[in-house]
């Protein structure tokens, strides 16, 4: 990533290995909502999972504004940074029958993290951030104690108390003005990156497992590794140097509030359908890799397909907002794996086969006009040496 120039004794922030273990706490509950999806891939099904990744992803990017805030420095925040892995820890185990009988379990610790992040925040913002940081963390509170009282009650209103908890985090930077807020650059676009890249790895780990137990051969290669082609166009898409234009944008920005707002929106929205397009995907490609030479039921061959067309969708969001080019490319290849559903539902190793080659084709179309250019400019170069 580019560095953020460092002025007099405020060295650009960079992420702590604390945070790193954090995202990977955090990263479980990735593993979780695929494994829910997995056996409970319907509607309803996929309800559960907008609902509970919707608030979760908040909280999650709560903490890494606050962490962009402050550095875990100190016994007493890495304490309570602890007590808010912790929290995060007991949500991820509470997922999959978060709508039965452990519904208290996820409200009380989401309630947990909603408290240690205000009370960090609270204790650390300084004078000028205090009044927007009092009102986020009475917005959160609201939220929160919805998601409790959710988990208390039968599960028919446990719809709806989180549908409203999440509504209102949606709504929370609508309800008070972005100012004492500030972004330090390149922390916050490192962190960022580094939750993509591991959640990434769940479709990884979706593949060996969905391929345990099979004999290893020539079949089983060849979707096992059309499985990794996959994931490693959605890092094409995300790495490929768009986080890099897309830190130099952020870091242009001057005006704090706008900032802020441009920050929430592309990091904080944006990355909702990414990080929900991962766990999709992830369940798909499980069972995708698992009967490869077979024909898939519509709902996996669905949630391969629409898993990344919400990832390259979100991406394209993400672009957009922050002024970038590559959003038609995104569309196109969104558009090009929705319709290779058919072929999953004939055979898996179709679709397997078709939806990289179809994310291939868009970013390749995309880098070669940035390699022609970049070509040129080398050559004009050495000419004028």
């Amino acid at each position: 990533m580019t560095a953020e120039a460092s002025t007099g004794d405020n060295p650009p922030v960079r992420v702590s290995t604390l945070e790193l273990f954090f995202d990977l706490v955090f990263v479980f509950t990735i593993t979780q909502l695929a494994d829910l999806l997995e056996h409970h891939l319907d509607w309803l099904g996929l309800a559960q999972v907008v609902l509970m990744l919707g608030v979760i992803w908040w909280m999650y990017g709560g903490y890494a504004w606050l962490t962009n805030a402050v550095a875990p420095s100190s016994t007493t925040r890495r304490s309570l940074l602890l007590t808010g892995m912790a929290g995060f820890f007991v949500i991820a185990l509470a997922i999959p029958h978060a709508f039965g009988s452990t519904g208290w379990a996820f409200g009380v610790a989401y309630l947990v993290v909603s408290l240690v992040h205000s009370s960090l925040f609270l204790g650390v913002g300084g004078p000028s951030a205090a009044p927007a940081v009092r009102r986020l963390a009475l917005l959160n509170l609201v939220s929160a104690l919805l998601v409790v009282g959710g988990g208390f009650v039968p599960p028919g209103w446990r719809y709806g108390l989180w549908a409203a908890a999440l509504a209102i985090q949606i709504a929370t930077p609508y309800l008070h003005r972005m100012t004492g807020y500030t972004v330090a650059t390149r922390h916050f676009t490192e962190r960022h990156g580094l939750v993509v890249i591991i959640a990434i790895g769940e479709s990884i780990v979706a593949i060996g497992v969905g391929i345990a137990g099979l004999p290893l051969g020539t079949e089983t290669i060849t979707v096992a590794v059309l499985g990794l082609c996959i994931a490693y166009y959605l890092w094409w898409a995300y790495f490929a140097g768009d986080e890099e234009r897309a830190e130099q944008v952020l870091a242009a920005i001057t005006e704090p509030a706008r900032k802020a707002r441009t920050a929430l929106a592309a990091y904080g929205y944006a990355h909702y359908p990414m990080i929900l397009g991962i766990v999709v995907l992830a369940t798909g490609v499980k069972t995708s890799v698992a009967h490869g030479f077979e024909s898939l039921p519509w709902p996996p061959a669905i949630a391969l397909g629409a898993g990344a067309a919400l990832f390259l969708a979100g991406h394209a969001w993400f672009l957009r907002i922050l002024g970038l080019t590559g959003v038609v490319h995104r569309l196109a290849a969104t558009a090009g794996v929705l319709a290779a559903i058919p072929l999953g539902h004939w055979i898996a190793v179709a679709e397997l086969v078709a939806v990289p080659l179809v994310m291939a084709a868009a970013l390749i179309a995309e880098d070669i006009p940035r390699a022609r250019r970049a070509g040129s400019s080398a050559v004009h170069t050495f000419g004028r040496t």
